[in-house]
């Protein structure tokens, strides 16, 4: 299991690198599906342009103990195998990707349920303040958003 917040540039993770991390596990043998998410800075919002975005979080630690402990639950809730996840925080392009998420499950319907699980329950559960500068002006959207 993999969880991680970092900064963007900090360390460079690519969705095949969680690919990769999850093959790792010693019960891969029992996975007949891997699902991943990566999801990007869109560039465009309610019809504004966005320019560039700002990803923090008041407490890293706190946010990234947060984190480990949504995987926990959802890994037994959905009974997968392995996650990884890396969430990246700081300046964001649009395409630049923000959050990516291998999950590794015995089945494909379980398997999907943890990644779409995880996805909502990070948007909802991490205190992160998403600050978007677009065409129109600064919109400030805090978690949940």
């Amino acid at each position: 299991m993999m969880a991680n917040i970092i900064m963007k540039n900090a360390k460079e993770t690519k969705i095949q690198d969680l690919m990769e991390e999850v093959k790792k596990n010693p019960r891969i043998g029992e996975c007949g599906a891997i699902y991943s998410f990566e999801g990007i800075v869109r560039g465009i919002e309610k019809g504004k342009i966005i320019e560039k975005m700002n990803l923090t979080t008041p407490h890293r630690e706190e946010a990234e103990k947060e984190l480990e402990e949504i995987i926990k639950d959802i890994k037994d809730k959905h009974d997968v195998i392995d996650m990884a996840v890396v969430h990246y925080i700081g300046e964001f392009q649009v395409g630049d990707p923000l959050f990516l998420v291998v999950v590794a499950g015995a089945h494909r319907g379980e398997t999907r349920e943890a990644l779409n699980e995880i996805v909502e329950r990070v948007k909802y559960e991490i205190d992160f303040k998403k600050e978007e500068f677009t065409d129109g002006g600064t919109n400030i959207i805090m978690s949940g958003g």
